[in-house]
């Protein structure tokens, strides 16, 4: 196998002393002087890791600070904060011309609350705020933060159905709020990757291989992001429907239901698994939703106008997540590719 990069003689020293010399550039690169400390680490494949001291500039750039004028729209404000929590800040400072207005404090508190996994607000005064984000990566790997999104979304759907069952609208309200904690935990992996793809360093301590599996993880939230707004958006129709359906109509939904979340739940186990064969069984399965889709719209032919638009937005939905669970397949199979040519 060619070896990229530059090759170093190994020269021996005294009795039992190795040493190799350090490439010039990167010395430059990294503010090395002599006397600084390195970090050499072995890795599980037994290649060495050399590390670089933590400079200064390092530990400044993990802070920021945003300066607030009493016209700054609130959630403009918050969205900036959620941009700084993406990119991996750990301390965001917001600063005031004067008092934080009770909008922008009350709409900051909020985002913080509901949005931001492991950010906590540790300072809080008329002209300031601080957020940190007090969470590590053992506490809470990227892998485990997708577990808990897929375990989400999955029981969204089925209570988007069992609330259309009984034309339970509470229930449906339950499973559109559920919907901010799938966001929320999409945010803290989506910080965790762009975190690593800065220091790959990091990509192992957050749960994952290698830059390729950043880049697959961060196409699976996408997905699951959106297997849980099409969840929504099924407690939204159930909402609008005021009569029972028929059992065929409702029989032809749970059907395309199983399937859709038969298909999701098999995703998880390829991707945790790693299993390549199941990925390409839910890949075959997609067609399936299609047909069951089909089935339901014309069923919908006999009921009135209204509940039909909403019974047929309804499958639609459905079949999307099939066709997302699917997505996720096609990934788990790029991942795991090169494990079965060995």
């Amino acid at each position: 196998m060619e070896i990229k990069g530059e090759i170093r003689k190994v020269q021996r020293t005294g009795g039992s002393t190795y040493i190799v010399s350090l490439p010039k550039h990167w010395i430059e690169e990294n503010r090395i002087k002599p006397g600084d400390g390195l970090v050499v680490k072995r890795l599980e494949d037994s290649t060495l890791q050399i590390l670089p001291p933590r400079i200064q500039e390092e530990k400044k750039a993990a802070e920021a600070t945003i300066k607030i004028s009493p016209s700054d729209d609130p959630y403009k404000l918050a969205r900036k904060v959620v941009s700084l929590y993406l990119v991996g800040y750990h301390v965001i400072h917001l600063m005031a011309e004067g008092r934080l207005s009770p909008p922008q404090r009350e709409v900051i508190k909020s985002y913080v609350r509901e949005k931001l996994v492991g950010a906590e607000l540790i300072a809080d005064s008329p002209n300031e705020m601080t957020i940190q984000v007090l969470l590590s990566y053992p506490e809470l790997s990227v892998r485990d933060a997708l577990r808990r999104m897929f375990l989400i979304a999955s029981s969204m759907q089925r209570d988007a159905i069992s609330a259309l069952e009984s034309l339970d609208k509470g229930a449906a309200e339950e499973v559109i709020r559920l919907d901010n904690e799938v966001d929320r935990f999409s945010m803290y992996v989506i910080r965790q990757i762009k975190l690593a793809v800065q220091d790959p360093r990091s990509i192992k301590e957050i749960g994952l291989r290698n830059a390729r599996d950043c880049l697959g993880y961060r196409l699976i939230v996408k997905s699951v992001e959106r297997i849980a707004d099409h969840a929504a958006l099924i407690a939204e129709r159930v909402k609008l429907i005021n009569k029972p359906l028929s059992k065929d109509v409702l029989r032809g939904i749970l059907n395309l239901s199983n399937l859709a979340n038969t298909m999701l739940e098999k995703s998880v186990g390829a991707l945790f698994k790693e299993d390549y064969d199941l990925a390409e069984e839910i890949i075959v399965e997609k067609e399936k939703a299609k047909v069951l889709e089909e089935k339901v719209a014309k069923l919908t032919l006999e009921i009135p106008h209204e509940d039909s638009i909403n019974v047929r937005l309804i499958s639609e939905s459905l079949r999307r997540i099939a066709e997302y669970s699917s997505d996720i397949a096609e990934i788990v199979l790029n991942l795991t590719i090169a494990e079965i040519l060995k």
